[in-house]
């Protein structure tokens, strides 16, 4: 192969890697639960029946975290969060539209489904699930797995704007202002980063990072604060009013999760 055809090839996969094909469809579902013997239930099925369903339908990692209460005392919870944050990495848009056929029509989740589902109607096993899609950021295009620690702590974060053109502007603080890459470097992980383009309180941008303690954590979040390159960047104008609420979620893994 000739310079020129190397130069062509390696260019061609460089276009193609920062394709939008290139970055996945993040699916962030949110189940919402009576009490805490239903959610343990539903973990139990999801640990032994729909995540490797998921894996089967080529959904992969697949992320089963909560909050507790003692991990988020900024959040006032009066005891451990009855929900369960689920999440869903698709190659494309198309592998999250068929995802419930593709489930539907899978044998083996369908009985484990059934036996753990199959609750009357006026006692349902969770209340109502939520679903957010998102489009992986060009500087993060797919979730990563960024510790397995068993102590191991995920941050979710959810950044919304006054508008649009303001959402894209944050957006573009993170791709292309250097936020994603002075995360990497301060130890900051990403886990996901996330736009939005269904689902509530839009526009917003949602990113998850992975730590291996509690402590590490509160570390490198110091060490941002104090960072140059963090000074710099959060007084440049041309990111001035991007971000109107912040939503801070610390979540455990659960049974079952890859993440």
């Amino acid at each position: 192969m000739t310079s020129v055809t190397t130069a062509l090839t390696l260019a061609g996969a460089a276009r193609a890697a920062a394709s939008p094909a290139a970055r996945q469809v993040l699916e962030l579902r949110t189940y919402r639960f009576a009490a805490e013997p239903k959610l343990q239930t539903f973990v139990g099925y999801v640990a032994r029946a729909l995540v490797p369903a998921l894996n089967r339908a080529g959904v992969t990692p697949v992320g089963v975290f909560r909050a507790l209460q003692a991990d988020n005392a900024h959040l006032h919870l009066e005891a451990d969060d009855l929900r369960l944050y689920v999440l869903l990495p698709h190659p494309d848009l198309a592998s999250a539209l068929a995802l419930p056929e593709r489930l539907g029509a899978d044998a083996t989740l369908a009985p484990q489904e059934a036996a753990a589902l199959g609750t009357p109607q006026s006692d349902p096993l969770y209340e109502r699930c939520e679903a957010q899609l998102m489009l992986g950021f060009t500087a993060c295009p797919r979730v990563e797995v960024p510790t397995s620690a068993t102590t191991r702590v995920l941050q979710l974060r959810i950044y919304e704007s006054h508008n649009d053109e303001r959402a894209r502007r944050k957006i573009e603080m993170f791709n292309d202002g250097g936020e994603i890459a002075l995360f990497r470097r301060l130890a900051m992980p990403p886990v996901f980063f996330g736009q939005s383009i269904a689902g509530t309180a839009l526009p917003n941008l949602t990113y998850m990072l992975g730590f291996d303690s509690p402590a590490a954590m509160e570390a490198a979040w110091t060490t941002f604060r104090a960072d140059p390159e963090w000074a710099r960047l959060k007084v440049d104008p041309r990111y001035a009013e991007t971000v109107s609420r912040v939503t801070n979620i610390i979540l455990r893994p659960l049974p079952g999760s890859q993440i």
